[in-house]
C-alpha cells in the first residue's frame, strides 16, 4: 500500500489546475472544480442553528421556509451552482422534495458573490404541501470559483 502526504498540493501548468483521471482511465476531473466551496448543514425551525458548515458566516431567517446564506469568502461571480435540500417534518417523518426558490416571483433579492436567497416550498403529498415550510434539518452547497 502506498500513501502520500502532503501539505499543499500545486498544479505544474498553472498552480490551481490539477486533473484526476477517470477510474475507467478515459474521462478527467478538475479536481478544484469539483470541490464544494462551500456548505452548510443547519436547523430551520426556532432560532435558526448552523451544526455545521465551510465557508459560511451565517443563515438568516427571512420567515417561514425563507433563509439566506452568508457566506465567509467571496465567490468570483454571482453565476455559482447550488443545492438545498431538507425535511423531516413533524407529522410526516421523512425527507421531503423540495423547490428552491433563489429569486421570490415580484422581485425578490437574486444571488451576490457572498450570499443567496433560499426559500424551501414544499411540493408533493404532505399535509404542508404548496407552502413554505421550516424544517430541523436543512443542507445547503454551492460549487463554484473563488475570488
Amino acid at each position: 500500500m502506498s500513501e502520500i502526504k502532503v501539505d499543499n498540493l500545486t498544479g505544474k501548468t498553472s498552480a490551481g489546475d490539477i486533473t484526476v483521471t477517470s477510474e475507467g482511465g478515459a474521462a478527467t476531473q478538475s479536481l478544484q472544480q469539483g470541490l464544494a466551496k462551500a456548505w452548510v448543514n443547519f436547523n430551520g425551525t426556532g432560532t435558526v442553528a448552523v451544526r455545521d458548515s465551510l465557508n459560511t458566516s451565517s443563515i438568516s431567517d427571512s420567515g417561514t421556509g425563507k433563509y439566506s446564506y452568508n457566506g465567509s469568502s467571496s465567490f468570483s461571480n454571482a453565476n455559482y451552482c447550488f443545492s438545498f435540500g431538507g425535511g423531516i417534518h413533524s407529522d410526516d417523518r421523512f425527507f421531503h422534495a423540495q423547490t428552491i426558490h433563489v429569486d421570490e416571483s415580484g422581485g425578490g433579492t437574486a444571488p451576490t458573490t457572498t450570499s443567496t436567497r433560499i426559500n424551501n416550498f414544499m411540493n408533493g403529498n404532505t399535509s404542508n404541501s404548496g407552502n413554505y415550510s421550516d424544517h430541523p434539518y436543512f443542507s445547503y452547497k454551492i460549487h463554484g470559483d473563488l475570488a
